[in-house]
């Protein structure tokens, strides 16, 4: 998250803390006295519960990317079949679980000749909303029956994307936005040694190998690269103290990327909690006054609405999404809310920035109408079945830290951070001060 953001989202804290003043029937002082120890306790419950899934889902996705290769990932998108949707999906699903990255790298795919529907649909939605992570914090914060309809939602999303892309935008208009990314960008490789994208014709690190050429960010990823090890198996790579130190590099980078919208997101959660009465929300989500069809098309497009201006994305919005879900919000518009991720206002800032003006507003409609459809959809679908959870089901109970298995799997998740952070700061691309890439590099 841009630190230009930072002042929005005070304004936005502000604002809670100030619905909740003007809402309130306690006095100011008792008010202020219960909320700020509920925001408290409920930040810290939800940090304590997801700790130690954060921490795992993190390592397992370095893993994935520090041990796999994806340089053929392009080619293998340039259709939009079913092929190319399934494997945009797997990728996704493996990848970052950071929407900024998620949106630079979908583009690098587009740039290379991905289509629009493996790339900006299938891609880039499931690296934010399918990943390890999000999963794991979902099934903890509110219940197995979510991730279910995360899953089986986030399927129907790709879908209708592809289905957008396919039959409802113009060719001509996916084939400018194509043009302007290749018009902006600046050729890039990845260093084989930290995974940074470098510019060939900028760097000044490079070596040749077997007639191929290898680039680097800094001298000493340059001197610390085996060309044995460049096509390593994933065997090789799990059992090599090398593979390892990838690995700590490839999860650092994800928290460097995300650790301020988590925050952020048990932040506002807690806030939410602490500070708007149940009566607020008791009048927002009065029921279904027009019938229970119209009401959760609605409060869907509320859901998306919200996921909008909340600025906060991939796994920072779960936390929150049990705050909506208690206080009210229908089962299938929390599902519009969290799938809103991918138009908040700095990326789509993005998507005018990379595909021009049209295209942006088209992807980020398409988004958003994706998110609600899917969200009405999958309520009644889950309505029917009998699997909508019950609202206290969702956890953001008061913080116990008490020796069972939370506590055990957190210092387990506390020692694992710990021996990762420490290979990270061994590893030579450490060593070499690298600087690791901002949202704003990604794009690059």
């Amino acid at each position: 998250m841009d630190r230009e953001e930072y002042p929005i989202l005070m304004l936005v804290a502000i604002a809670v803390i100030g619905i909740g003043i003007v809402t309130t029937s306690k006095p100011l002082a008792q008010f202020f006295v219960a909320g700020t120890r509920e925001f408290v306790s409920t930040t810290v419950a939800i940090a304590w519960i997801t700790w130690w899934a954060l921490v795992i889902g993190f390592a397992i996705a370095g893993g994935v990317e520090a041990w796999t290769s994806t340089e053929a990932v392009s080619d293998l998108l340039e259709g939009h079949g079913p092929r190319e949707i399934g494997y945009g999906s797997l990728f996704g699903f493996v990848s970052s679980s950071c929407s900024y990255s998620a949106i630079a790298t979908a583009k690098n795919l587009f740039k290379k000749g991905a289509s629009a529907a493996a790339s900006l649909g299938a891609f880039m939605f499931a690296s934010t909303n399918l990943v390890i992570e999000i999963g794991a914090v979902i099934v903890l914060l509110l219940g197995w029956q979510f991730l279910a309809a995360d899953v089986i939602g986030g399927f129907l999303l790709i879908g209708l994307m592809a289905l957008g892309f396919i039959y409802v935008v113009p060719d001509g208009i996916i084939e400018r936005a194509r043009e302007n990314v290749r018009e902006e960008g600046e050729p890039t490789a990845q260093d084989p040694v930290c995974g940074m994208e470098v510019n060939p014709e900028e760097t000044d690190y490079s070596t040749e190998v077997d007639g191929e050429t290898y680039y680097f960010c800094s001298q000493s990823c340059m001197e610390s690269f085996d060309p044995d090890e460049a096509n390593t198996t994933i065997r090789e790579q799990a059992t090599s103290f090398s593979g390892w130190e990838a690995l700590a590099d490839k999860q650092w980078k994800e928290w460097g990327m995300l650790w301020d919208e988590i925050a952020i997101g048990f932040v506002f959660a807690g806030l939410i909690a602490g500070f708007i009465p149940r009566s607020v929300w008791t009048s927002v989500f009065s029921g279904p006054i027009l019938g229970m069809p119209t009401y959760v098309v609605w409060t869907s497009a509320l859901g998306a609405i919200i996921g909008v201006a909340t600025f906060v994305c991939s796994v920072g919005n779960v936390p929150f999404a049990a705050v909506l879900f208690t206080n009210g919000l229908p089962f299938g518009s929390v599902l519009a809310y969290i799938y809103a991720d991918l138009i908040v206002p700095p990326i789509v800032d993005a998507y005018r920035e990379y595909y021009g003006t049209t295209f942006a507003a088209v992807l980020s409609a398409m988004i958003f109408v994706s998110a609600v459809v899917v969200g009405v959809v999958v309520h009644f679908l889950f309505a029917g079945l009998g699997l909508i959870p019950p609202r206290s089901s969702a956890t953001i109970a008061e913080v116990s830290i008490e020796l069972n298995y939370k506590m055990v799997l957190n210092v387990f998740a506390t020692a694992v951070f710990a021996i990762l952070y420490w290979l990270h700061r061994s590893s030579p691309s450490e060593s070499g001060g690298g600087e690791q890439p901002t949202h704003a590099q990604m794009g690059d």
